[in-house]
């Protein structure tokens, strides 16, 4: 298909696309072409209005009374804003802290409700700080910790394994790990499995309920736009959150942490995987962000996110692979997450000339050149205008 043609579709595409208007809720400068929502989704305008309120009205004026009147709440709120993304029950989601701390959380948990197993089994592409939190939680239970590929994973696990725990969506080349067939194999050695969902919520579907999962975590400024920094979260199962415990026990975990107890109490439920006080303003611009996806189902967005990635790789076979692009994404977009990896040996300079160009990618070492395509604001245009762009290289 000539780029003249597939501008012809693109049109067509994005005229019959019904998420197509959710991109106005988005501040994209008009010059720039943004495909890294898979590391920093932008701003809205909503985040920005709520942030002004904020500001303004319950910092500046209502002061300290914000706290009883709206920003105490705001954990457990944002979280059943979040749980639906992640296919969660109400009240099993909470907004709080980065990934790794909960990634800590989530493992430590794990590792305590399985009492004299010796192991922690790990995706070893998984992005570098799930490696680390993963380590120090082996190191502290003089544990050992088997990090093999995604496709040796079900045979790593064992009657030793305590927890298993990987990526949903792998950061570098968007596979979408077998997430059935992994936690069924955890389950059946009497492990439990915590599930990254970095790269998903907001983009993926996952089913927490449906698959039985233990635990999740997961950041809030990707996918769900939540801004630079934004809280992340974490899910427990419902079965598990009576004898979950975790190890970071702050007063926002206490049961009632204005009574100021001295002995530690944890809170009913999934508040007593709080820690301390929560960052007001970072929360409320995710709370805000997450506006955008009330009224939108995670099968209209895949379904746009499988069109904007197909149209992608089926161009790319046909104007860059001949120029020394390498698809190093699945092919097959039921594989496939909402990021497509290019590899080429001038990437880094490449990606750093369009940028100056106002077309934002971004570059993984060795070679790995990540384009994310956001359904609520990427367009089939848009797509066709990078291809374009990269074939000129």
């Amino acid at each position: 298909m000539s780029l003249d043609a597939a501008f012809a579709r693109a049109a067509e595409l994005d005229a019959n696309d019904s998420l197509a208007h959710l991109r106005s809720h988005f501040d994209i400068p008009e010059d720039v072409l943004y495909f890294d929502g898979n590391s920093l989704g932008p701003l809205t305008f909503r985040s920005r209005e709520v942030l002004h309120r904020t500001i303004e009205f319950e910092w500046r004026e209502r002061l300290i009374r914000s706290w009883n009147e709206d920003w105490l709440a705001m954990p457990a709120r944002v979280g059943n804003k979040i749980a639906p993304l992640i296919g969660a029950a109400p009240d099993t989601v909470i907004a709080c802290d980065n990934t790794s701390i909960n990634l800590h959380k989530a493992l430590m948990a794990a590792v305590a409700l399985r009492p004299g197993r010796t192991e922690i089994v790990i995706d070893i592409n998984n992005f570098p700080t799930d490696i680390y939190i993963a380590q120090s939680v082996a190191d502290q239970h003089n544990m050992k910790l088997i990090a093999v590929t995604a496709d040796e994973i079900i045979g790593a696990i064992s009657e030793r394994t305590a927890v298993v725990t990987a990526t949903h969506v792998d950061y570098r080349s968007a596979r979408i790990l077998d997430l059935a067939g992994i936690t069924a194999a955890a389950h059946a050695n009497g492990a439990l499995m915590v599930w990254d969902l970095a790269h998903s919520a907001g983009a993926v579907p996952f089913n927490a309920a449906e698959h039985d999962i233990d635990f999740a975590v997961g950041c809030g400024y990707k996918y769900l736009n939540g801004g630079p920094g934004a809280s992340a979260f974490i899910y427990v199962a419902p079965r598990l959150l009576a004898e979950s415990g975790q190890p970071l026990q702050g007063w926002w975990g206490h049961s009632e942490p204005f009574a100021f107890e001295v002995g530690y109490r944890p809170a009913e439920g999934i508040s007593r995987f709080l820690t301390g006080t929560a960052n007001v303003l970072s929360m409320k611009s995710l709370e805000a962000a997450l506006h955008v996806f009330e009224g939108v189902s995670m099968q209209q967005l895949r379904e746009k996110s499988v069109s904007l990635t197909s149209l992608f790789v089926e161009l790319a076979q046909e104007h860059l692979v001949d120029k020394g692009f390498v698809i190093r994404s699945p092919l097959n977009a039921n594989e496939r997450g909402s990021h497509v990896a290019l590899g080429f040996a001038e990437g880094k300079p490449l990606v750093d000339a369009m940028a100056a160009e106002g077309i934002v990618a971004d570059f993984r070492p060795p070679d790995l050149m990540r384009f994310g395509f956001a359904p609520l604001y990427n367009s089939h245009v848009d797509v066709v205008r990078l291809i374009n762009r990269l074939s000129l290289h």
